[in-house]
């Protein structure tokens, strides 16, 4: 298993789930700050059509094409559905915010071998390991 800051050192390309269009949201601060370090977001949010600049899918399914990384925005409750559709799409790792932990979610990723990070921040790793996809 990857640490933290490795999985967000390989990761080019973060699907976000449960983006948010409140810019007061951390769903909405947290993938806009990645973005600006270089990172490409890809939001998935039933309710938007575009955020970030980029186009908005209801689905992890609906992404047309590879993602690195797996985001979660939402509950702990719903986590455990959005693991499986990260399994389903063949991400290499999930993250789960701060203030969301699922032992069933992360069952299901280990389980599946893939990458599992529970109750972090995306950008307080960015920033502890100094990392940038900035060139």
């Amino acid at each position: 298993m990857r640490s933290a800051q490795q999985i967000l050192a390989d990761s080019a390309v973060i699907a976000v789930v449960g983006a948010s269009r409140d810019p007061r949201k951390a769903a909405h601060s947290v993938p806009l700050q990645m973005q600006r370090y270089g990172w490409r977001i890809i939001p998935v949010n039933p309710t938007a059509d575009e955020l970030f600049g980029e186009r908005v899918y209801r689905s992890l399914a609906e992404i047309p094409h590879p993602v690195d990384l797996v985001d979660v925005f939402r509950p702990a409750q719903n986590a455990v559905e959005v693991v499986r559709e990260a399994v389903a799409i063949g991400a290499p790792a999930v993250w789960l915010q701060l203030g969301i932990v699922s032992a069933e979610a992360r069952r299901i990723a280990t389980e599946a071998g893939i990458d599992y990070v529970e109750d972090r921040c995306l950008i307080v790793e960015r920033a502890a390991g100094g990392l940038t996809r900035l060139s």
